[in-house]
């Protein structure tokens, strides 16, 4: 009787894990999501997206990746910091510069959403084939670290013209070329597939600065990759209408102690008369901040020209840059980071940056 009643409790088992969904299963997926500032600073499309998925029942997931925002999207909710987002990079720069390698050796994914390109635009003078065989190359790069890996490439957002005069053509002319790429190099066992954030995007309305997205922006990209990324999790396609709560408005009150604030600037590309660079302000406090102000002097007569996650501005040689709306906390231990782009006619020294935290 007992070996009866055993037996019985066995196949009840074996039938309830017969019919669980892959992506409910409690192996963790780990998911990289790869990419430039837009998805690193802040990247917030990464907060809303693992919202929604775990809204959708989507638990046993982990985003990897050597770099965290520390929380700075503050969406109201909790979500998973970690990503592969890197300001300034371009995807023929990771590419020739083998990058990726240790990237993915450190994260170990089995996912990868890649959103690269939009640095490989400025200027136009990077061949649409050069792209192409750079994005072969990562994959490539993918598949020696995982030869399962699954891959979800994105047909980029727009730029406007407005921004780079030669970028919406050659966005649109680099999307209109991965499908038929992608269709030569997917598999069975690492299948690449596209995820659509180009459709019904304006680079105007939804972007902060014609490149960078706002907040309606970054939920467009976020309810782009939705459905494909739950496609690849074996699982259902339609997003959550859940809407998400409302952000907590009360500030820290205790004011981070003096020095507890650093500033690194770094120059991520350089042409013949001008150059985009980058500031990543970190909080060494032990609380979190509201606002956040740094300020750098150029040595050799440099000149911002335009400016993303910060509003800055210049008076002769001396830049100041002060938070975004929705990204002005920062938590302890967490960073911050604007880009911005400057004409130059000599020496490109770097300066030294300083930043203040503020509270209240």
């Amino acid at each position: 009787m007992k070996q009866r009643i055993l037996l019985a409790v066995l196949l009840a088992v074996a039938a309830v894990v017969g019919v669980a969904p892959v992506a409910r299963a409690a192996t963790t997926v780990r998911i990289m999501a790869l990419g430039d500032s837009i998805t690193a600073g802040p990247g917030c499309w990464r907060a809303k997206l693992w919202h929604s998925l775990q809204t959708a029942g989507y638990t046993s997931i982990d985003f990897v990746g050597t770099q965290s925002d520390g929380g700075g999207c503050n969406p109201g909710y909790s979500y998973d910091f970690d990503h592969e987002g890197h300001g300034g990079y371009s995807a023929t720069g990771i590419a020739g510069n083998d990058q990726l390698p240790p990237w993915l050796a450190a994260a170990r994914p089995d996912v990868v959403l890649m959103h690269l390109g939009t640095n490989d635009m400025w200027g136009g003078y990077i061949p649409l084939q050069d792209k192409l065989n750079a994005f072969t190359k990562l994959i490539g790069q993918m598949r020696a670290q995982n030869s399962a890996m699954k891959i979800i490439v994105a047909q980029i957002i727009p730029m406007s013209a407005a921004a780079c005069a030669t970028c919406p053509a050659d966005v649109m002319a680099l999307n209109n070329a991965l499908p038929s790429w992608a269709a030569g190099l997917s598999t069975s066992q690492s299948p690449i597939v596209l995820a659509d954030l180009w459709t019904g995007y304006d680079a105007v309305a939804d972007n902060v600065d014609g490149v960078h997205p706002n907040d309606t922006g970054f939920r467009k990209m976020a309810d782009a990759w939705f459905p494909v990324l739950a496609r690849a999790l074996g699982g259902s396609t339609t997003p959550p209408t859940t809407t998400p709560t409302t952000p907590p408005t009360t500030a820290p009150t205790t004011a981070p102690p003096g020095g507890a604030c650093t500033a690194t600037y770094r120059v991520t590309s350089q042409w013949t008369g001008g150059f985009q660079g980058e500031v990543t302000v970190s909080n060494g406090s032990s609380s979190a901040s509201s606002g956040w102000t740094a300020t750098f002097t150029f040595a050799s007569g440099q000149t911002v020209t335009q400016a993303w996650n910060a509003t800055v501005t210049q008076s002769g040689a001396t830049v100041t840059a002060r938070n975004a709306e929705w990204n002005g906390r920062i938590t302890a231990g967490g960073t911050a980071t604007f880009g911005f782009l400057a004409s130059s006619t000599g020496t490109n020294t770097n300066p030294a940056a300083t930043c203040i935290l503020t509270t209240g």
